[in-house]
């Protein structure tokens, strides 16, 4: 597939300055040229052209926002100059696989003053006797060189340390979410406490109620046998 119709179908109907990323690996560059990218692609941060069969960089858009940029088993065999100049916030470069046989050919890179990680794996500039020391003196900004610093520490993976950054923010939104510990305990104690006290007083109203309405259902009865009393008394005075 040309890398023109490539980025048409990855745009996925999108305008081109929504795009931060652009994965464009095994497509086919016209006469090892870019094609089909400009200067609308302004918000680009990661581009990746991996085997399209590049052999210049010439037409490189302006990309002031990318950072990285993968160009991997690619036939690049210089112009470099161009990524400073076009590319100037790059932190990470990818360009294993390809051409570049010399010193020269990387010392265009020293413009890059954002450079942190460089890969040159499988180039034939890696077969130069102390290449990595070489590389390292030459473009004294980099950290990385194919994947290690100058003490052989390996890089960090940039995607565990997003995944990490990401998990972290879940458990603080968390955190948020539940409030402060306890909070909601005491409130529910409090509560649970008032419909104790609620329920006692109500029972002892009920008991007081339910006493007083038996004593004056006493003295009504009282009252009652009274006058039946005095009523069979008047009746045997009235026989007599």
């Amino acid at each position: 597939m040309k890398m023109k119709k490539r980025i048409n179908l990855e745009l996925r109907n999108r305008a081109p300055e929504k795009v931060t990323e652009l994965v464009l690996d095994n497509c086919r560059s016209s006469n090892g040229e870019i094609e089909g990218l400009n200067d609308s692609f302004k918000e680009l941060k990661f581009l990746s052209m991996a085997n399209v069969e590049l052999t210049s960089l010439a037409k490189l858009p302006t990309l002031s926002k990318l950072r990285k940029l993968e160009l991997s088993d690619n036939i690049i065999s210089g112009g470099l100059e161009v990524l400073a100049e076009r590319c100037p916030n790059l932190t990470y470069l990818n360009l294993s696989g390809n051409k570049i046989k010399d010193l020269g050919t990387v010392e265009a890179l020293q413009n890059l003053k954002n450079l942190k990680s460089l890969d040159l794996f499988n180039c034939e500039i890696t077969s130069l006797e102390d290449y990595r020391d070489s590389i390292f003196e030459l473009l004294q900004q980099i950290t990385y060189l194919d994947g290690f610093d100058q003490e052989d520490n390996e890089a960090p993976d940039s995607e565990d340390d997003d995944d990490e950054e990401g998990d972290e923010d879940d458990d603080d939104e968390d955190e948020d979410e539940a409030g402060p510990p306890g909070e909601y305990e005491e409130e529910d104690d409090e509560d649970d406490g008032g419909s104790d006290l609620g329920e006692g007083e109500e029972e002892e109203e009920v008991g007081l109620s339910y006493l007083m309405k038996e004593e004056i259902q006493d003295e009504d009865d009282d009252d009652d046998y009274v006058e039946e009393g005095g009523d069979e008394e008047e009746e045997r005075k009235s026989l007599r």
